[in-house]
């Protein structure tokens, strides 16, 4: 389904667009960050802070990473200071990359199980189909971040994949 070579490119996509919208975001008072803004988890800051949940969430599924304390529906108020959760955003792109370095073709061929708590029950699935999950729902509520920084006037960077390893 997925090699380790697309899995480390979409690492190397993922933190290329977290560092330009969290840059973009940075240009924002709080206020403006934090304003509900009607997207699913509301504003920006709740957003970024749903996205970094999950991607710990599914780290601790894929390695030995620390499953999150909270639940999915606590998880727009994962980390309530706007640079600690910057940071905590980069240590997160960090840890991707050297995940993504160590993932073989026979892991991503396997078959993995978890509980999940959303669902409320036990789960399973190809591993490669849960990694192109775990990047797809980053692109799919970094999205709708780029759509609030628009809107708040802010101007992240573009966000074609082909251009992710270009020099910027």
């Amino acid at each position: 389904m997925i090699s380790p070579t697309y899995v480390r490119t979409m690492a190397r996509y993922n933190a290329w667009q977290n560092g330009s919208l969290f840059e973009a975001a940075s240009g924002l008072d709080e206020a403006q960050r934090r304003l509900d803004r009607g997207a699913f988890f509301g504003s920006i800051h709740a957003t970024f802070c749903h996205l970094l949940w999950a991607d710990r969430m599914w780290l601790s599924r894929f390695s030995d990473q620390p499953k999150p304390v909270l639940g999915i529906r606590e998880s727009g108020s994962l980390i309530a200071g706007w640079d600690d959760l910057a940071a905590a955003r980069r240590d997160a792109d960090a840890v991707i990359s050297a995940w993504a370095d160590r993932v073989s073709p026979d892991w991503l061929a396997s078959d993995m199980t978890w509980f999940s708590g959303a669902l409320g029950r036990e789960m399973r699935a190809p591993a490669g189909l849960l990694v192109a999950h775990f990047f797809n729902h980053q692109t799919h509520h970094r999205g709708q971040v780029h759509a609030l920084l628009t809107a708040a006037g802010a101007r992240p960077e573009a966000t074609d994949l082909m251009i992710v390893d270009e020099p910027r």
